[in-house]
């Protein structure tokens, strides 16, 4: 590869699973239209994504571009307890970050492959200021929904009233949006969160949020039109998403997780089709043992197939391991299998696959949608009460199950036998699939070429690529024109 024509795009993840998957497919999507990418995030993920993924420092052809992996040491020693605590660890990762980036760079620069953009994620706005210093442009990924962004902005700028001390029952009305309720606005601003740290980490990304040129958003136009319309007056926001969906390498190699996915696929096969009910929370969200308990007997007591993945605790959690009720797995027989990790993407996608009982973090919302997939709402935390609302009241793709961990309330197995029977048989569950299909349809078209995701994509890559050549050149034809307005990105689909 010439080096003279590759413009190369760094991206740096804070190490979540959460945060590594939707950086990784924006950077599947940007070396698939031509670009060279390096995906970097601390080793210690480093050493999980290389045992359980296709993760190596080599150049892995995507598409019309290369991805490769460069992780870093943070400092600490892998067992470090203090990794649990986002309080501690996000200095600590500002700190070496801020210190072994700009070495990372220039090694680059020196071998003839300078880097043209630095994209980070939430949790680490410092990449912005390293970038800011050694005058590389930057843009930021963000990995929840539209609405959440504008949610957090309005918090942080005083904007609206919002649930407080004195007033901790109060609805939150945000413009184009549903009005929320104090206990579906993203759980981190309620004034008694039990994660104040999350809502430091989140809030950090608006104190720079002037110094990325873009802010890319795994979400698509038509999903969240008049949010992302209103938005995009105030910050240079750019939907590209679903990022997971990528038309140039669908079946591409290379993967993030932390951990390798347990056969299922063979099971699935084996099932009728629309009669399993998936069953996941998550990479980070961990129920109470009593929850386990009624959610094993509602399955037991509903009749249904079911594919359940129970993610042990990472071991400095500090949680007890949950387990399954007794006799539980000899009771289900072949219509029940419980695994540790599975490929979502592949479930979802599954004909046997009926309906996903999530959390409803965002990466799992985006893939139901896209992959026409109908829910049952099971939000524990954050963004994911706010997306509940989304998937039941707007999006028309789901019931809810359950209100998040602010109701501090165990949902007892008979409303989990009404919500499982009503999601998978009946007029409702019919009406959520003819929704979840209009969705996949709609996300299949904004990545297709030509599609408002793509086209903003597409413009962003030629702006990368205008900016490392560092001349700015306007395009009078009838594709997306890109014009530099002093810090913003104003991207215009001329049509």
């Amino acid at each position: 590869m010439g080096s003279e024509a590759v413009v190369h795009v760094f991206l740096v993840s804070f190490p979540g699973q959460g945060h590594v998957n939707p950086l990784l497919r924006l950077g599947k999507r940007l070396a698939s239209k031509g670009l060279y990418v390096t995906f970097s995030t601390p080793e210690s993920i480093g050493k999980a994504m290389r045992k359980a993924s296709n993760c190596t420092a080599e150049p892995t052809p995507v598409g019309d571009g290369w991805i490769r992996f460069e992780f870093f040491e943070d400092g600490w020693d892998e067992d470090e307890p203090r990794r649990q605590d986002l309080d501690q660890y996000l200095p600590q990762l500002e700190l070496v970050g801020k210190e072994l980036l700009p070495k990372m760079l220039k090694k680059h620069a020196d071998e003839d492959r300078p880097v043209s953009c630095l994209i980070n994620n939430p949790f680490i706005p410092w990449v912005s200021d390293v970038a800011e210093s050694l005058n590389i442009p930057s843009a930021m990924l963000w990995v929840q929904s539209c609405a959440c962004f504008s949610t957090y902005y309005h918090y942080y700028h005083g904007l609206v009233p919002f649930p407080s001390e004195s007033e901790p029952f109060i609805d939150v009305q945000l413009p184009c949006m549903p009005l929320l309720k104090h206990d579906e606005v993203a759980s981190f601003l309620y004034p008694t969160t039990p994660y104040p740290f999350l809502r430091r980490a989140i809030l950090g990304q608006y104190k720079n949020l002037s110094k990325p040129f873009c802010i890319l958003m795994d979400t698509f136009q038509e999903l969240e039109p008049e949010v992302i319309e209103f938005m995009s007056k105030i910050s240079p926001i750019k939907p590209v998403g679903p990022l997971f969906k990528n038309p140039k390498a669908p079946n591409s190699a290379v993967k993030g997780d932390f951990m390798k996915a347990d056969d299922c696929m063979e099971w699935l096969d084996s099932r009728p089709a629309s009669s399993v009910v998936y069953i996941s929370f998550g990479s980070v969200v961990y129920l109470k043992q009593e929850q386990v308990d009624e959610i094993a007997y509602g399955l037991l007591n509903s009749d249904v197939s079911f594919l359940w993945v129970m993610k042990p605790p990472h071991k400095d959690a500090g949680l007890e391991l949950l387990v399954l009720p007794e006799g539980f797995l000899e009771k289900c027989g072949d219509r029940g299998k419980v695994v540790q990790w599975s490929p979502q993407e592949a479930v979802l996608s599954h004909p046997s696959t009926a309906c996903f009982v999530t959390h409803c973090g965002w990466n799992s919302s985006m893939e139901a949608l896209s992959l026409g997939m109908p829910v049952v709402a099971f939000p524990q935390w954050g963004d994911q009460v706010t997306d509940a609302v989304y998937l039941v009241d707007v999006f028309k793709v789901g019931i809810r199950m359950c209100r998040g961990e602010a109701e501090d309330r165990i949902i007892p197995r008979d409303e989990i036998v009404q919500c499982l029977k009503e999601a998978t048989s009946g007029p409702k569950a019919e009406e959520m699939k003819q929704n979840a299909l209009k969705w996949k349809k709609a996300a299949e078209e904004t990545v297709a070429e030509g599609g408002s995701s793509d086209r903003n994509m597409q413009a962003f890559v030629d702006e990368v690529r205008r900016r490392s050549l560092g001349i700015t050149l306007k395009s009078t034809t009838a594709t997306p024109s890109v014009e530099v307005v002093g810090n913003a990105l104003a991207i215009e689909a001329s049509v």
